[in-house]
């Protein structure tokens, strides 16, 4: 929601500095998103005459020009096809930036005549698209003022972010209202328009069969002339970022944003018959928006029609069928109420957000739509002429004033304010919210006003109350704790995570927080996108991701862009497939692992055995039973075919993916070759069978351990991790730890040597007792196919 301190100021008396207007807005709940001031770019251009206007010696479109900027006169060389002797303009001279070229002027030669600035087009002063010449003011206009302030432009915008709750701060008279609410000054109140009573009858009916638009307002006129709006109307739409149309359009867009009011306005002369208010009907109402859109209304939109089939959404967008223009002599004005919900529907179903729209999902304040639409009919005829007709409520519902039960003690009970009770009643008169004692001197009668459709119980209240006392003002106050230690209350889930993350960053991989959505594009190498946004907030972020991989690719190319050498990332999140969502912990590592160095020589980069190693530690993290996993050949489709595998509890029971990513896959992540991830799926983790948390006692060998060296050809198709679970399993109570050191392919075939450590109890192994372990580890290899190397 944007406007202008000037705006402001029509609604609000007040002699408060922009950042008080700022700070008091923020304090109440509005918070401000941005304070911008267009004019202090626009500032140093000074209104200047063109003096004299000779041709330029070397060029036939050029001219010379002397301009009088009030302290001096300059060459300029210009090709405005308008420039000539006695134009009054807005002149830049030397070191001056022009905001829409986005250029600093200095002294130029042109063809051989030297230039000191430039006279300007509204364009390059990003006061509009008319590029066509310079600009032309009146011949009375102060030569060497500030064009800023000549042309009222030094009028700060301020940018307000209106949460869904607040409908009525969606206009500046609402926001005028709530800063007075808050002392920031006093409500100005608007004067009533002189409009005669009309006397011509309505040419037009109107018949409302849908009940979600309760009362439809309408008044028509005739004998307008559309042309452009008034330059100080212009001024403020274009303040906020919106295009000036025509009076008639403008107006409407002015009410939008001054009153809240959203409003619509038909060419009588392209209406075919009686205006109807009612539910979609398909095909049979296909439509062109005005933003040059064909729309299919469904049962579940609300259509204005009339003899043809619709004209327009409820509460959206109008059609272009019907629409004002240059010609139109005759229109009628529409004000009416449609059901919220209705109308977010159906901005989401036609993907549309509309001003319109954006009020109407909120609540339009139902009081508005007759005594508030009298003052945009009186600026229409002031600015396009015309005589108003009779106007016209068609109504269905009368929406009548609420009121709601309030105790005054649940401000101390719900926000820890402590009130007098005329205190809270001030406030909330304040609000205009009026106050009566109820059915026991405990509680109160509240009258709310039509502008407030989010009070709906005491809560609210409370909230109203303590935002315009002061939220600073709340004090602080420790909750009760009962005696003793408290009860943990995180999840084994959330244990895993947090331990996790301590466990990633301590090993030197860096947290990333990328979009849960991506593009299209990006979820097809990973099966695509199971859940697609109907209302995204660009094609780039259309579908929940089913990998965590392409916004940590997309992270790590950023780094590497900027010249970092090793790239590290982690990030915890959820993977959203068709069978729900999935918690997910995944790392990226591309670039160096070692840097080069006198010692090490060249640099190294990543291998598989990195990305296992870091998955290996994940999962200990995690609480997963590392001990107990096998590693599975081929990690799938997105990993290197030989470079890559899976952890798991077997092959239905996969925990991880580790290795390089598949070269197609790097290709279209535009990472280098060589970068390796992994993939820890926290889900599949199974529940610890022990939910002790006491420690064992600590109890430490009183003997040193001993180790043992074998070496065994094995067969090419043995896994490695296989052979060291036989050789530990050959002997648990005694074998330790193992450990594979050395691998070696000779003329006997493929070697692996381990290291076994054993562990003596309360006396050292005997020779007889060392000989019958090392037998029973010969023979557990044996079983898997291996055989002692001699």
């Amino acid at each position: 929601m944007k406007f202008t301190l000037s705006w402001l100021k029509d609604h609000l008396d007040t002699d408060a500095s922009v950042d008080e207007i700022a700070a008091t807005l923020t304090a109440i709940g509005l918070e401000v998103e941005e304070v911008s001031n267009p004019g202090e770019a626009i500032r140093p251009f000074k209104v200047a005459r063109v003096v004299s206007a000779e041709p330029h010696p070397q060029a036939d479109k050029l001219q010379v020009l002397t301009v009088d900027n009030g302290s001096e006169q300059l060459q300029v060389v210009c090709g405005a096809p308008n420039a000539r002797e006695g134009l009054v303009g807005v002149f830049g001279g030397p070191g001056t930036h022009v905001p829409g070229p986005d250029f600093t002027l200095g002294e130029a030669t042109i063809r051989g005549v030297d230039s000191f600035g430039m006279m300007c087009s509204a364009r390059e002063l990003q006061l509009g698209e008319d590029h066509d010449g310079i600009i032309e003011l009146p011949e009375d206009a102060p030569v060497g003022q500030s064009y800023a302030d000549y042309a009222d432009l030094d009028d700060p915008v301020f940018d307000v972010n209106v949460l869904a709750n607040r409908p009525d701060c969606m206009g500046v008279h609402g926001i005028a209202r709530d800063l007075a609410a808050a002392g920031l000054g006093s409500l100005k109140t608007p004067d009533a328009p002189a409009l005669p009573p009309g006397t011509e009858a309505p040419s037009v009916g109107v018949t409302i069969e849908d009940p979600r638009c309760t009362s439809f307002w309408a008044r028509e006129i005739h004998g307008v002339k559309n042309g452009q709006s008034p330059a100080w109307l212009q001024r403020r739409l274009k303040a906020i970022g919106q295009k000036p149309i025509s009076a008639l359009v403008d107006v409407t867009n002015f009410f939008t944003i001054d009153r809240a009011r959203p409003l619509h306005v038909y060419d009588l002369a392209k209406l075919q018959g009686d205006i109807v208010v009612r539910a979609g009907r398909g095909e049979a109402d296909r439509f062109m928006g005005l933003n040059d859109k064909e729309y299919v209304p469904t049962e579940a939109d609300i259509v204005i029609a009339d003899d043809r089939g619709a004209i327009g959404l409820g509460g959206v967008m109008g059609g272009e069928a019907t629409g004002v223009d240059e010609t139109t002599t005759a229109l009628l004005v529409e004000s009416a109420w449609f059901d919220p919900e209705t109308v977010a529907k159906t901005g989401q179903r036609h993907n549309l957000v509309t001003d319109a729209r954006m009020r109407f999902e909120r609540g339009v304040d139902p009081a508005t739509n007759a005594m508030g639409v009298e003052a945009p009919v009186a600026m229409m005829i002031a600015h396009a002429g015309g005589v108003a007709g009779a106007a016209r409520l068609t109504e269905v519902r009368d929406h009548k004033t609420r009121t709601i039960t309030y105790r005054p003690q649940r401000l101390a009970e719900l926000a820890g304010i402590q009130l007098a009770d005329e205190e809270q009643r001030a406030i909330l008169a304040r609000l205009s919210i009026i106050a009566t004692d109820g059915d026991s001197q405990a509680s109160w009668q509240l009258a709310l006003p039509t502008w407030r459709p989010d009070i709906e119980g005491e809560a609210d209240v409370v909230e109203e109350i303590a935002r315009l006392h002061g939220f600073d003002k709340i004090p602080s106050t420790a909750l009760p704790r009962d005696f003793g230690v408290a009860e943990p209350t995180a999840t084994r889930g959330q244990i895993a995570e947090r331990r996790l993350r301590r466990t990633a960053a301590a090993r030197g991989l860096h947290e990333a927080i990328t979009w849960s959505f991506i593009s299209e594009k990006q979820a097809e190498p990973f099966g695509g996108g199971a859940h697609k946004l109907a209302n995204p907030i660009s094609e780039d972020l259309k579908v929940m991701r089913p990998s965590l991989l392409p916004g940590l690719a997309a992270a790590a190319r950023r780094n590497l862009d900027r010249g970092q050498s090793s790239v590290r990332l982690f990030e915890l999140g959820r993977r959203y497939l068709a069978e729900g969502e999935k918690p997910t912990a995944t790392l990226l590592m591309v670039g160096d692992a070692l840097p080069r160095g006198w010692q090490a020589g060249k640099a190294r980069g990543f291998t598989a055995y990195d990305a296992k190693a870091e998955a290996y530690a994940l999962l200990d993290a995690a609480g997963a039973p590392t001990a107990n996993l096998s590693i599975f050949e081929g990690a799938g489709e997105d990993w290197h075919p030989g470079r890559s595998a899976a952890l798991g509890l077997g092959p239905k029971k996969i925990l991880a993916r580790f290795g390089e990513l598949h070269p197609a896959l790097l290709k279209t992540l535009d990472l280098p070759e060589g970068t390796v991830a992994a993939e820890i799926y926290l889900d599949a983790i199974p529940a610890p069978r022990n939910t002790d948390r006491a420690r064992a006692a600590f109890a430490p060998p009183a003997l040193q351990p001993v180790s043992r060296d074998f070496a065994f050809i094995v067969p090419a198709d043995l896994n490695a991790i296989q052979l060291e679970r036989a050789v530990a399993g050959a002997d648990k109570k005694r074998i330790v730890a193992t450990r594979i050191f050395d691998r070696f392919e000779g003329k006997d075939g493929l070697s692996l040597a381990i290291e076994v450590t054993l562990q003596p109890g309360d006396k050292s192994f005997t020779e007889e007792e060392l000989s019958e372990i090392s037998q029973k580890i010969v023979t557990a290899a044996e079983a898997k196919g291996a055989k002692l190397r001699g």
